[in-house]
């Protein structure tokens, strides 16, 4: 169980219901006893577990006895095996066929610098492939058990990269009973260190929103998924410190999530040709919307919006979808850095040539120097941990100046923050 969890032996224990019992028995300098579940890639095993911590703080006798297993049946587990196993086959640079000994069948490869071991791997047909490699951090006589080679370092002769072995085992009932498909998967590119340093800017502004983005927000939004039904127990009765866990999980998810749109916004925002489409808005209807969007985040906080009346209109020129990005980002902050009981307005006026909605919180405010520094690129003020990335206020200026307006922030110590965002107002043309 210690191994295929990915632990080592000795090594700190995998099993994260088994390590949480470990811990409060070593803090408390009790004996505990109770039932545990874990499970790893295929099985799912429940024990009887009796922790005592030694009196000279010397670690943890631990007992294991009632150990019952079950197979798992993860649908879930399944897809991302074969969507593994799709992606091994698909970048690997050397692939072999192996028998059920793990021995060598046959093996092919085009990359130059592994012409050297698979040529000596081919006159070595019938031997462990083990025996032609480094496998880093393994001393174990060879061959292992398959399930502790897949995903393993390990270096190759002639090669100066960092590669990984992916098994895939054939055969049924038994994995592997039918032998082994193998593939080599190099963790870094085949090319010019000097190049990618400087070739690395632009092809990651390139690929982020266009390649990127789309790759990551599924998996991600799956993950945020799941740890909310966990976090939640719409699966079924959890311990709090797993409930915790997942919930941690959705955190650190919505915060993946929000930084690649944010990465995505600024490939779009620095680009010489962004242009935005020009329409007639409302900002009264925009202000009302972006409140019934984050009221619920609001309330949860003891927050209220005082949002414009539905009878106020304050027509204006803007990209619909922008002017709404941009209020979103501004409420959102003000919502999470005011105090707890306090209220955010939300003011429209017009005022010549310009209309203008106002975002004003009760928050500890902005001191001069800060105000100077808070449109820049990635700056969070020394704030850290409260989930934003750094660039939503210099994207929302961005948008504002491309839409012919303009984004400025009053404020002061204690005085909360007031920020200002003016776009061209819809003024009816005079006719000659």
């Amino acid at each position: 169980m210690q191994l295929r969890s990915g632990g080592e032996l000795p090594g700190i224990i995998a099993t994260p219901s088994l390590l949480e019992l470990v811990r409060k028995a070593r803090l408390y300098g009790l004996r505990l006893a109770r039932p545990i579940r874990a499970q790893d890639d295929h099985e799912q095993v429940t024990a009887w577990v009796e922790i005592s911590p030694d009196p000279e703080g010397e670690g943890c006798l631990i007992g294991v006895s009632n150990w019952q297993v079950l197979p798992l049946q993860d649908t879930d587990g399944r897809e991302a095996s074969q969507r593994r196993n799709g992606i091994a086959r698909q970048i690997a640079e050397l692939t072999a066929r192996l028998g059920p000994r793990q021995d060598l069948l046959s093996v092919e490869s085009q990359a130059p610098e592994l012409v050297s071991v698979v040529a000596k791997m081919r006159e070595g047909i019938g031997r462990p492939w083990t025996e032609f490699v480094e496998l880093e951090g393994n001393s174990h006589e060879q061959p292992l058990h398959w399930r502790l080679l897949d995903g393993a370092r390990l270096r190759i002769p002639g090669s100066v990269r960092h590669w990984k072995a992916h098994l895939i085992p054939l055969g049924a009932p038994e994995p592997g009973s039918s032998g082994f498909e193998l593939y080599f998967v190099a963790e870094e590119r085949d090319e010019p260190v000097a190049a990618q340093v400087a070739d690395a800017p632009a092809a990651f502004s390139a690929a982020m929103g266009g390649e990127i983005a789309p790759v990551l927000r599924q998996p991600i939004a799956r993950i945020i998924a799941n740890a909310e039904t966990i976090r939640s127990q719409l699966a079924g009765p959890l311990a709090e410190e797993y409930s915790n866990y997942a919930a941690d999980i959705t955190s650190a998810g919505e915060h993946l999530l929000a930084l690649i749109d944010d990465l995505t916004d600024l490939e779009v925002v620095e680009d010489e040709q962004f242009t935005t489409a020009p329409d007639n808005v409302d900002l009264s209807d925009l202000a009302r919307r972006a409140a019934g969007i984050l009221g619920m985040r609001a309330r949860e906080r003891g927050i209220r919006i005082d949002a414009p009346q539905k009878s106020e209109k304050v027509p204006a020129i803007g990209e619909f979808r922008r002017v709404l990005q941009i209020l979103l980002n501004l409420l959102g902050n003000a919502i999470r850095y005011s105090p707890e009981g306090s209220v955010v307005w939300l003011r429209v006026e017009t005022e010549g040539e310009i209309a203008r909605i106002v975002v004003a919180d009760q928050g500890e405010g902005l001191a001069e120097a800060q105000q100077a520094r808070v449109f820049n690129k990635f700056e969070r003020l020394g704030r850290s941990g409260d989930g934003g990335t750094g660039l939503g206020l210099y994207i929302s200026r961005k948008l504002a100046r491309a839409m012919g307006g303009e984004l400025s922030v009053e404020s002061a110590p204690g005085q909360g923050a007031r920020f200002v965002l003016d776009l061209p107002a819809d003024v009816p043309q005079a006719v000659d």
